[in-house]
């Protein structure tokens, strides 16, 4: 198993170029299953979790076809995929390929939406928290699907097509609004999705369907208007740039110190988190080519944060936060208000010498001049790179281990740090 080992102390100079979102690409390649055309998306990151999802389409009979990957390709440019869905071979997803992956259990919407029935497994527990379905099925059957649930398997049916609806979330569910806007793009009539989730990647998908011949206003707003059409068309699509990734390495370079160019980041996607890393005495500047981000050995300010669905600060990002707030002057606080178990990562950075205490869901960190390197061991996607931008601080090395966590989110991450001036390798058992 591959770890990545850091040697501390070193500022950050340099370029670093911002890949497409994960968190839209994963649904902007399930959409791909509502069309018989051939949906082209681009600047798609090379992840683990992108080929898995390659896999998971294939089991449905999705042809993919893959350009940016041969010699000479530049390897800091997103991947092209052309999905072709013209034939649904099998409309079951099994427990053992969206087991690994909770996204998957997406299909579902694009499958009925389009066959008219599906199978997919229930994706079960998570590192982070339970992050039930019942959203998801809720809105499924607001449109006139017919739900069972049997042998861990959710069995949905709309044999005579869905019809329009309107969805009410007790909740903001990033992933249940991505199934309801699908859904409803091929549905009879008008659907209305009120309390929506409002994050850039369900407008990027929004405006992906539209692209496809889509009726939908609204989006990224808590309220989407869409009047079902009788079929989607083929469409080419530039992914978004992420705003986690443009986050975790914005606060790498607040921790260690130093001068970066966020090539490609976007400031309109995360002001909050920007916002924030100003209060804790970074310079932010947003330019045409993308984020600058410095600190010239100034002390970091402590902050208090809570995280919030969209616009608030995202809870992908508090990991990395409490890592950088070990070596704030003072105290921090942050509370996670959107997942249960997300201070997991508390445990692994206590092993640098961070004094972190937690009461319930909000973590107080007395934030440290100095920080030791140590081996320490992913538990989740987040919560590992968070121990990344710790060992890139701390004094000696650092072993991260269950670096295939990182591969699932951070493209070619040890690269575009060491070309910064890191000293950051990867080692494959």
């Amino acid at each position: 198993m591959d770890k990545i080992r850091i040697v501390g102390g070193q500022a950050l100079t340099g370029i670093i170029p911002i890949s497409g979102a994960k968190n839209a690409a994963l649904p902007l390649m399930i959409a791909g299953l509502l069309s018989e055309e051939t949906l082209v998306l681009e600047n798609v990151p090379r992840l683990a979790d992108v080929a898995l999802l390659q896999r998971i389409l294939g089991n449905h009979g999705v042809d993919i076809t893959t350009h940016g990957k041969r010699n000479g390709d530049d390897p800091h440019a997103g991947q092209t995929l052309e999905i072709d869905a013209r034939v649904i071979v099998d409309t079951t997803a099994p427990y053992d390929l969206v087991s690994r992956m909770r996204a998957s259990f997406w299909v579902i919407a694009p499958l009925i939406a389009r066959m008219g029935v599906a199978k997919v497994s229930l994706p079960g527990g998570c590192a982070i928290g339970t992050r039930p379905v019942d959203f998801h099925l809720d809105a499924l059957r607001a449109l006139g699907a017919e739900i069972e649930i049997d042998a861990g398997y959710v069995l949905a049916k709309a044999p005579k097509g869905l019809r329009g609806g309107r969805i009410v979330f007790p909740k903001v569910s990033v992933g249940a609004t991505h199934t309801a806007l699908m859904a409803a793009s091929l549905a009879d009539g008008e659907t209305i999705i009120e309390n929506a989730a409002r994050e850039p990647e369900i407008v990027d998908v929004a405006d992906c369907l539209v692209k496809m011949g889509a009726r939908i206003s609204g989006a990224g707003s808590s309220t989407i208007h869409i009047l079902g059409v009788p079929r989607l068309k083929g469409a080419r699509h530039a992914v978004l740039p992420d705003r986690i990734e443009t986050g975790t390495y914005a606060m790498a370079t607040a921790m260690v110190g130093g001068d970066v160019m966020l090539s490609g980041a976007r400031a309109d996607l995360l002001d909050n988190a920007l916002d924030i890393l100003r209060q804790a005495g970074v310079e932010i500047d947003a330019t045409n080519e993308g984020i600058r981000v410095r600190r010239n050995g100034a002390g970091i300010l402590p902050v208090e944060v809570s995280t919030a669905p969209y616009p608030g600060f995202p809870t992908d990002l508090q990991a990395q936060l409490m890592a950088l707030m070990t070596r704030a002057r003072g105290r921090s606080r942050i509370t996670e208000t959107i997942f249960e178990n997300r201070f997991m990562h508390v445990q692994e950075l206590a092993r640098f010498g961070a004094r972190i205490h937690l009461d319930g869901d909000t973590a107080t960190i007395e934030g440290r001049e100095r920080l030791t390197g140590a081996p320490v061991m992913a538990t989740d996607l987040r919560a590992s790179v968070s121990l990344v931008i710790a060992g890139l601080a701390a004094e000696g090395e650092t072993m991260v281990q269950r670096v295939y966590h990182l591969d699932r989110g951070f493209e070619r991450l040890e690269e575009k740090l060491s070309r910064c001036g890191a000293v950051i390798e990867r080692i494959s058992a």
